[in-house]
């Protein structure tokens, strides 16, 4: 009899989530095959190679199904309960003698991608009580956080392009065909471009290299890497010097117009012109294009951030908008309503945004978001003195290839006292760890986009159950971090994990019901609690979050209202319909309007005008994102390897007939040097390298069999991670100047 059936899954390995079909063989207990589900709400059958290869992922051989502890100085396989006692007594010894400031967390971007990571790696942080905390966020989208801040009160407030109805899409540092998009959460990017053409809208891609997204483009500018903010700066201009600022509906609820007019007079494009190797007037088309537009849209993504002016270059992005009254109006930059974000409330001033609330021990660096930067860990730990980092514990994230001078951390991390990893590989990072708790793969896990439905184009709930049970003894990837919490709050790591779920779901009622805008304002929180379903305490927790969300029943205040039952009674998800204008929702600045001219955005301005000034460099290095990879963790599996799907140094034709390359070329950075194979190519500006981003595998003490046998170079060993954007702690890691010579 066949034993195979069909589960549903939403796919956790790029920002697109896309609804899956999956083919499960329950006898054997695997994956067999997945393909796109048509009647999800969202992504109505589209998929990529990365979800095509569901069950290769789920059953590498490669992932760890146990944990490893280690003894005399190796790796051992160990049972769970011993695994958990070497945790609570290494963690436990250095708590006892240093206390949790001395602990480090990092955090790696696949958190964002489950339950786990969003509702349980917090209350880490919180158990230990530590601000040595790491992540991801500033290599990649710290600073439009900061600028989300700045501008709205709410570094949450992610603006993200109407695709479905926008007229005029200008992409700006992003290659959304290959990325799949990110903080903007859209399945099938390729499609909604296509159909953006078909109602004769037009599509303008900024970007130095011709990318895919960039083959598609109406109008294609590739300026030199690093100069984007000098770049809108002069669009800004044009739109004041022409006349073609037109605030509309949002003139009443902006402050700030005229300072940004006074900052723009000295980027006229004429004046940007050679510093962005763009004409000028290019640039002036550019700004025109988007103000006759009858909607437009500006995307700005890791080009605009991974560089020196990233955080004033994501503001530039949304001052375009606001200029062009194309913010939060349908066909143009809106914000997604989370269906586990807070109900609305009625509009109100809020406390603002600030950063530097604390600084780094070594260099000074000013705490964002609760976060120092990550290129400043290394020097945390092997840095002597009060305060030194003793251990350190990382969830999901591999640092030492996609941080910079890796060679550095890695050193560092031998000599920590502990190190723990919630992780299912033994990469170049957890080689070094003591404790390296494997979660279950993805297919014995429950789904839910908790970070992602964020940034969604289009407002969405869908909720996965596991397509597999979980194998005897595996606990899932909550109990373990929950466990990892009991220990930082004093307890057993086998007490009863329900204590931390009833802890999180009693603070967070008692704060609603005290609430007087709260849908439950008022009532008793017992009752409360007591409707919530039996399950695990993750499912607990989402079924409160849903209840207090935009669209929840409010514990029954609204009839018909969203929870998790009815949400598990919709497997292909529930669709809450296109992006509507919601500004008064989330802005939460002192001023009850948008800042559209803070005051560290302002002075920044001014340290940009004086690189105009700048002699340009023969060489910058950008990165390049491949449609068959997601970082580092996914060059394990045969079906993404090889293909396009290769570490190469593209550069210019040109530029290699001048340098005299062929096959392979000597890269030389701030950080150090590399030799990798070369790939000619026309779709790259002139003077512009680039290299592919997570390689470098096959050090010694890793598991990774298929990406050891195509190691490729790790790109961020040529930066040595001295060069950040100011305002957000993000490392410079596109258009750093390199040297280049035949290999």
């Amino acid at each position: 009899m066949a034993t195979t059936r069909t589960a549903l899954r939403i796919c956790p390995f790029c920002e697109a989530t896309c609804g899956l079909t999956l083919e499960v063989d329950d006898d054997a207990g695997v994956v067999t095959g997945a393909r796109g589900d048509r009647e999800d709400v969202f992504s109505a059958g589209f998929i990529c190679p990365k979800g095509a290869s569901f069950g290769e992922l789920d059953s590498d051989p490669d992932r760890l199904t146990g944990p490893l502890v280690r003894r005399d100085g190796e790796l051992v396989d160990a049972s769970w309960d011993e695994a958990f006692a070497a945790a609570a007594e290494g963690l436990g010894a250095v708590l006892a003698d240093t206390g949790g400031q001395t602990v480090a967390v990092y955090l790696g971007n696949p958190n964002a991608h489950t339950i786990a990571g969003s509702l349980y790696a917090p209350l880490i942080v919180r158990g230990l009580g530590t601000r040595q905390v790491y992540s991801a966020s500033t290599l990649d989208q710290m600073p439009k956080h900061v600028s989300l801040g700045l501008m709205f009160g709410n570094p949450m407030a992610f603006t993200v392009p109407d695709l479905d109805h926008t007229d005029h899409l200008v992409v700006i540092g992003a290659n959304p065909l290959v990325s799949n998009g990110s903080l903007a959460t859209a399945a099938d990017f390729g499609g909604k471009l296509k159909a953006l053409h078909k109602r004769g809208g037009r599509l303008v891609v900024i970007d130095p290299a011709r990318t895919r997204t960039a083959a598609m483009a109406d109008r294609h500018i590739a300026p030199r890497p690093g100069t984007d903010a000098a770049l809108l700066l002069a669009v800004v201009h044009t739109l004041f010097d022409e006349n073609l600022v037109d605030l509309g509906e949002l003139e009443p609820h902006v402050d700030g117009v005229d300072v940004v007019r006074t900052l723009a007079d000295a980027f006229a494009p004429e004046d940007v012109a050679a510093h962005c190797g763009v004409p000028a007037e290019d640039i002036r088309i550019i700004a025109r294009e988007i103000a006759a537009a009858s909607s437009a849209a500006v995307y700005g993504r890791i080009g605009t951030s991974t560089v020196e002016f990233g955080t004033v270059g994501s503001w530039l992005v949304d001052v375009v908008n606001v200029l062009t009254g194309n913010l939060d109006r349908p066909g143009g930059a809106m914000f997604p309503k989370s269906p586990v974000a807070q109900a609305p409330r009625p509009p109100r001033a809020g406390r603002g945004f600030r950063t530097g609330r604390w600084h780094s021990r070594v260099s000074g660096h000013p705490e964002v978001l609760s976060e120092l930067p990550t290129a400043a860990l290394a020097e945390e730990i092997d840095t002597p003195g009060d305060g030194k980092v003793e251990a350190v514990i990382t969830i999901a994230g591999n640092p030492v290839l996609s941080a910079p001078d890796g060679e550095r951390l890695s050193r560092a991390l031998e000599g920590v006292r502990f190190m723990l990893s919630v992780d299912p590989y033994l990469n170049e990072t957890t080689r070094h760890a003591d404790v390296i708790l494997p979660p279950p793969p993805p297919s014995r896990t429950a789904h839910f986009d908790v970070a992602l439905s964020n940034a969604s184009v289009r407002n969405n709930a869908r909720y996965s159950e596991p397509a597999l049970p979980l194998a005897p003894g595996q606990p899932s990837e909550s109990d373990i971090l929950s466990r990892l919490a009991l220990v930082l709050f004093g307890l057993s790591p086998f007490d009863d994990t329900a204590v931390v779920d009833d802890q999180v779901i009693a603070t967070t009622l008692t704060k609603e019901t005290g609430d007087p805008d709260s849908p439950v304002a008022g009532r008793d929180v017992d009752e409360l609690t007591a409707m919530l379903p039996p399950g695990p305490g993750y499912e607990r927790r989402l079924d409160m979050m849903l209840r207090l969300g935009p669209y929840g029943d409010g514990f029954g205040a609204k009839a018909g209202g969203l929870t998790l039952d009815r949400l598990k009674a919709a497997p292909h998800g529930i669709d809450y319909g296109a992006l509507r204008p919601r500004l008064g929702e989330v802005l939460r600045t002192p001023s009850g309007k948008v800042e559209l001219a803070p005051e560290p955005l302002v002075a920044d301005v001014a340290r940009l005008r004086d690189s105009l000034n700048r002699g340009a460099d023969d060489f910058v290095l950008i990165g390049r994102r491949h449609l068959r990879s997601n970082n580092s963790w996914m060059h394990n599996l045969p079906a993404l390897s090889g293909g396009s799907n290769l570490c190469t140094l593209q550069m210019h034709p040109d530029d290699a007939v001048a340098l005299g390359v062929t096959d392979s070329a000597l890269i030389t950075g701030p950080g150090g040097k590399l030799e990798a194979p070369v790939e000619i190519t026309d779709g790259i500006r002139r003077g512009v390298v680039s290299l592919p981003h997570g390689w470098g595998h096959g050090l010694d003490g890793t598991r990774m069999t298929v990406a050891a046998d195509h190691p490729g170079v790790n790109v961020n060993q040529l930066n040595d991670g001295a060069s950040m954007d100011r305002l957000s702690g993000t490392s410079v890691l596109n258009g750093i100047p390199v040297q280049i010579t035949p290999g």
